[in-house]
């Protein structure tokens, strides 16, 4: 039971108290439900796998998006995770590629350039007419885009400039400017546009 315990609290947002009440709900469930789970985990780490391209988790390589010969290739999108696609494709409004990052710079945690996942990104240069940073608004995120903006504005060629963007960001929809903070708003103001 301690071993179970200890292997969950090292998934991310599972604390000790979480830890000890998903292992006695295990231990509670039918042997069919533990074998599920166990087969579930197993064929996730056999049959997923990192894009050779993007970096997205796919089942096949390259991933749907980049074998995709209807979306536009000289268009990438740099995030941050692979959680971070789906909140772009609910959009609709995006018919470009990714780029998955795997992370952002965070030197207190021990994440610098090394850890992230950029090589592949700067091979396909050659291919890219715009790189639009979809980073959060953190302060590791604020960080990340601002290096690979730098970096990529230095491995870029003259003959080929490459169109570096950034997302906006400002006031959700549907929130109370009340309760927004002073970055918020700051970038709401900033990032105007006329009406």
């Amino acid at each position: 039971m301690a071993r179970l315990i200890d292997e969950l609290r090292k998934l991310p947002g599972v604390g000790a108290k979480s830890a000890q009440r998903l292992a006695f709900h295990i231990l509670r469930s039918p042997e069919s439900d533990a074998e599920a789970l166990s087969n579930a985990i197993r064929a996730l780490k056999a049959q997923l796998r990192l894009c050779s391209v993007c970096n997205n988790v796919t089942d096949v390589d390259p991933c749907i998006y980049c074998a995709s010969p209807t979306r536009s290739h000289r268009t990438v999108c740099v995030v941050e995770e692979p959680t971070n696609i789906a909140a772009i494709e609910k959009t609709r409004g995006f018919n470009g590629v990714y780029h998955v990052l795997h992370g952002t710079l965070s030197p207190l945690n021990g994440i610098g350039p090394e850890q992230l996942r950029t090589a592949n990104l700067f091979n396909r240069l050659a291919e890219i007419d715009e790189a639009i940073l979809a980073l959060s608004p953190t302060v590791e995120g604020e960080a990340t885009s601002h290096w690979l903006a730098n970096e990529l504005h230095r491995a870029q060629s003259r003959e080929h400039p490459i169109r570096i963007t950034r997302i906006a960001t400002g006031v959700p929809a549907g929130s109370d400017i009340e309760y927004a903070d002073e970055i918020t708003m700051s970038r709401a103001l900033e990032h105007r546009r006329e009406l």
